[in-house]
């Protein structure tokens, strides 16, 4: 009979490890898809799962979710097809005071800004078979918000493997005013515009975040199903960006705006 060759799977505790040091010393790693080699969406997301475990240990909090790649320009710019989900952490929530949040850019490797919506989960959502109005009927508020990206990854060449592994390319966050309104709203239709130290740098609408953003929000919470997880009350969910991202670095000042809402106004320092 024929020896039988066990193929060995990635090693999920030293990978988390190793980005784990690239978040904490703000370097850069090769792309794992190149040092290890392939890698399932389940094994990205189980390196995920294991350096959120290795942060929570140290006192890190998980405050809700983002999700990354929902929009056709995101997809093209990062050259993967499909979204991603990540764990939003509570040391990278940059608060926001009378309109306006400072984010100490030291912390940041390669970062982008991307301006999004967040949902404030009212009632438990849990997949399979969650849609768009289960999303809407559970959701408490929305607010305008942005993320900032950034990738431990070298020069952002990530597959998604990669970026899924990186907790979706998380960085920070900031979230503007709460606004229970803001649920009766075409959500689909509602502009974005992003301004760069002054000038108008991108433009974005809802719909490009899966065609509706509480649409991308339901397909975060069929994703979480299928690893028995569900968004709680009190979660924070980052619906995805709503146009591409913007190279950010300190001194850069931005103001996003949405019709009917106040602008928020991010200041790297």
């Amino acid at each position: 009979m024929a020896e039988q060759r066990v193929v060995a799977g990635p090693d999920i505790e030293a990978l988390a490890e190793r980005l784990d040091h690239a978040w904490e010393t703000a370097t850069t790693i090769p792309p794992l898809t190149e040092s290890v080699g392939p890698l399932s969406p389940a094994d990205a997301y189980a390196i995920q799962t294991r350096w959120s475990e290795m942060r929570a240990r140290r006192g890190e909090r998980t405050v809700g979710r983002k999700i990354g790649l929902t929009s056709r320009a995101m997809q093209e710019q990062m050259g993967v097809f499909e979204p991603d989900y990540g764990n939003l952490w509570a040391s990278r929530y940059f608060p926001v005071i009378r309109g306006r949040a400072e984010v100490p850019a030291q912390l940041f490797i390669q970062p982008r800004l991307e301006g999004e919506l967040a949902f404030l989960i009212g009632r438990p959502l849990a997949g399979p078979g969650v849609t768009l109005q289960a999303v809407l009927a559970a959701t408490e508020a929305v607010a305008l918000a942005v993320e900032i990206v950034d990738s431990r990854i070298e020069d952002w060449r990530i597959k998604l493997a990669d970026t899924i592994a990186d907790n979706a390319s998380f960085g920070g966050f900031v979230v503007g005013s709460w606004n229970r309104s803001l649920r009766e709203a075409d959500l689909r239709t509602i502009g974005m515009l992003v301004h760069h130290n002054g000038r108008p740098a991108v433009e974005g609408i809802g719909a490009a975040a899966l065609g509706h953003p509480a649409r991308a929000v339901a397909w975060l919470a069929n994703k979480l199903g299928e690893f028995g997880v569900r968004l709680e009350p009190g979660d924070i969910v980052l619906s995805g960006s709503l146009a591409r991202a913007i190279p950010a670095q300190a001194g850069d000042l931005f103001v996003v705006e949405m019709f009917g809402q106040p602008p928020l106004t991010v200041r790297f320092v």
